[in-house]
């Protein structure tokens, strides 16, 4: 079907209505992304929605159906809408009119989904798991240190459509650096999905970078003087961190090198180079994972050889009182028997003596397992 035809079985689905009240939404709003600290949502998932044309903003002049019109009818350009937390309701129009597949259009509203590329037809559709550091003043065994979320990516030739879930991963910066650089913008939707896939990329590193301090804190603490009483539960609770992050970026190794190296249509050859460069980066993203995993196997290993250690060095110190002890609790046990003849048992210098002999014994017990370590 032509273009022309599609619209006007938009138009007689009765879909131009709903579209038209979200074009004008992103019209209104400022161009801003939800997850910043100082706004708030403003009841709509549009963030926003700008056409471009060699790699110049161009004025949105009518509404999202009308914009789509005149880049399709120009042969030149594309328009970059980016939603944030969709419901059903308000992307139903905006699937139909770029004819997304229901199993794409699903899995962007309902999220939680594994890090992929898929084609449907003319339209690529990738997911990225997206991470941030979450800041704390001290690391517990209860902390949250890396929350994740989502960004769905759908790139034809004329539009690339990015549904943001979760309240970080930010696209509104990075629209701003493309915009900085016609000269790559130029270069079509894929250009974007390259730029996409390298900022979530970019996050990892600098997550990684900050979990790395955690982990250099915690094996600080388990090496000190007294690290045997180091808290365990903050070295599981950096694995379950760890391996929250681990989740979010090793999956991701396989749909890069597809975009790297399968040749897929929207994706220009020449962005083909571009996403290899950020396989590699993701490559050393994955080595720094595996690398602070069995790193902190050997924290924890280490932790408990300590307080086994720390346990033996206290049954030693025991067992080195318990002997000094059995020493007078022999003697006097001894003495204590009421028989009538007993040795020294009526000699004045009787108890002295045997005070005598319990002192020396205990000091010698004393200084032998003090030159041994045992206390």
């Amino acid at each position: 079907m032509s273009m022309a035809g599609n619209l006007r079985k938009v138009t007689s689905l009765g879909t131009v209505d709903g579209l038209r009240k979200v074009a004008r939404l992103a019209r209104r709003r400022r161009r801003v992304d939800l997850s910043h600290p100082a706004r708030s949502p403003l009841g709509s998932s549009v963030v926003n929605c700008v056409a471009y044309e060699e790699g110049g903003r161009v004025p949105v002049g009518g509404d999202l159906v009308d914009t789509v019109e005149r880049v399709r009818k120009n042969g030149d350009g594309f328009v970059w809408l980016g939603l944030h937390e969709p419901t059903n309701q308000e992307f139903a129009g905006i699937a139909e009119l770029f004819d997304l597949h229901p199993l794409a259009v699903e899995d962007a509203i309902e999220a939680h989904q594994r890090p992929k590329v898929e084609r449907y037809g003319e339209t690529l559709f990738a997911v990225f798991k997206t991470v941030c550091y979450v800041e704390h003043e001290e690391l517990t065994a209860t902390s949250e240190v890396v929350n994740t979320g989502e960004i769905m990516v759908f790139v034809g030739q004329d539009f690339v459509i990015s549904v943001r879930h979760g309240r970080h991963g930010s696209l509104g910066p990075l629209r701003e650096e493309l915009e900085a650089e016609p000269g790559q913008l130029a270069k079509g939707p894929s250009a974007v999905l390259h730029a996409i896939a390298d900022h979530v990329v970019d996050d990892y590193l600098n997550v990684i970078d900050s979990v790395q301090a955690d982990i250099e804190h915690v094996e600080t603490d388990v090496f000190a003087e007294n690290g045997a009483r180091a808290d365990p539960g903050r070295i599981y609770q950096l694995k379950r961190e760890l391996l929250e992050l681990k989740r979010a970026v090793v999956p991701l190794g396989r749909p890069l090198a597809d975009l790297a190296n399968r040749p897929i249509r929207v994706v220009e050859p020449e962005i083909q180079a571009y996403f290899r460069d950020v396989s590699d980066h993701l490559q050393r993203a994955t080595e720094q994972i595996a690398a602070f995993d069995e790193l902190l196997n050997s924290i924890l290993q280490a932790h408990l050889a300590q307080v086994t250690v720390a346990q033996n060095e206290d049954m030693r110190k025991i067992t080195a009182w318990a002997a000094i002890v059995a020493v007078p609790t022999m003697v006097c046990g001894v003495y204590g028997m009421n028989f009538d003849h007993m040795p020294e048992l009526h000699w004045r210098y009787g108890y002295g003596m045997v005070i005598g002999v319990i002192s020396l014994a205990c000091l010698v017990l004393y200084r032998g397992f003090r030159r041994n370590g045992w206390l």
